[in-house]
């Protein structure tokens, strides 16, 4: 099991706390790697390009939920790391 596993494989988010239980791959299937408000029936439901998107609009989302600079950083600070956005070498 990998340090990351128990969250979003794209935004960070932890998956126990999706109120969707996972997003949903192609075949109507709980994805066990996406959230609900990334990934909706095999694909992502957003245009980002790079982890640095997806780290800006979280922050936002932070920022409307009361989420104060500190949190919102360290909340996000891992987003790079993430499977989607890992660089694979």
């Amino acid at each position: 099991m990998g340090r990351f596993d128990a969250f979003c494989q794209s935004c960070g988010m932890p998956l126990d706390q999706d109120p969707g239980k996972g997003g949903t791959n192609q075949d109507g299937s709980r994805s066990s790697i996406y959230c609900s408000y990334c990934y909706a029936d095999g694909q992502f439901r957003d245009n980002f390009t790079s982890a640095d998107q997806m780290v800006a609009f979280s922050r936002s989302k932070l920022k409307e939920m009361g989420f104060g600079p500190i949190r919102r950083w360290l909340f996000t600070l891992h987003i790079p790391m993430l499977g989607r956005w890992k660089k694979k070498w």
